[in-house]
């Protein structure tokens, strides 16, 4: 495991590895995880990368949906508070549903980010109305190295929102220095489950064969050598995510 992987493990709780372990099963069962190292996904980031996810597929499936948002509300409670968030924000397109069943599950106002203005009519960067002045929880599918994240933030901030924690259902948990990008942008960010969660959960059922797991934990140690070695990006070329 990466200095980063064990970083997170360390800090997590009993309950935190549980909801981890719950959530990597549920993407692996519906066929949200992927594996294929034999010819790489090239990321948005310009990563290329054995593994891929598609947390979109979460909403044509009810049951994980319901687990999912029953989880991520609770993680939310516990790192940050019952009382302390005031309204959920989506990142177009992918956190907008995520946003809409935290927000209900939650008794919270919703709005939703754009990653630019529409163009026309108010031209506003943010729908549903804008939080402001109000503690906001900016919520997404996923995040690889945060860079979305933060100019999601910004948006809301220039609107007049204060956002200082973003929720994710799915952190890469490989790329060195994501968390401490966000933090010095003044977010905390909170998720559910990562990359070396989904391989503990496929050593209790074989979903993928051995041949890939062992390449994708190859990746999983050194990202930015094995994207470099087959002509993505590396570490300090790093493009915005998402």
């Amino acid at each position: 495991m990466t200095a980063l992987s064990r970083k997170l493990a360390g800090h997590a709780s009993d309950w935190d590895r549980d909801a981890a372990m719950t959530a990597a099963r549920i993407l692996l069962e519906i066929k949200a995880i992927n594996f294929r190292p034999e010819e790489p996904y090239t990321l948005t980031s310009g990563w290329k990368s054995p593994v891929y996810i598609d947390c979109r597929r979460i909403i044509y499936f009810p049951q994980a949906r319901t687990k999912i948002s029953q989880l991520a509300v609770e993680k939310i409670q516990r790192n940050i508070g019952y009382e302390t968030i005031e309204a959920i924000a989506g990142g177009e397109t992918a956190g907008i549903p995520y946003a809409a069943w935290i927000s209900d599950r939650m008794g919270l106002p919703m709005s939703y980010v754009r990653k630019k203005p529409k163009g026309f009519g108010r031209n506003s960067l943010i729908e549903g109305d804008v939080p402001e002045g109000k503690e906001t929880l900016l919520v997404e599918d996923l995040t690889t190295d945060g860079q979305s994240k933060i100019r999601f933030a910004q948006s809301l901030r220039d609107a007049g929102a204060i956002c200082n924690h973003a929720f994710v259902v799915f952190f890469y948990g490989v790329f060195g220095g994501s968390i401490e990008k966000l933090a010095e942008n003044n977010i905390a960010l909170h998720y559910l489950t990562t990359w070396w969660d989904v391989l503990e959960a496929c050593r209790e059922r074989p979903y993928f064969p051995e041949s890939s797991m062992a390449e994708v934990r190859r990746f999983l140690e050194d990202p930015a050598a094995w994207s470099a070695a087959r002509g993505g990006a590396t570490s300090n070329q790093t493009k915005a995510e998402d």
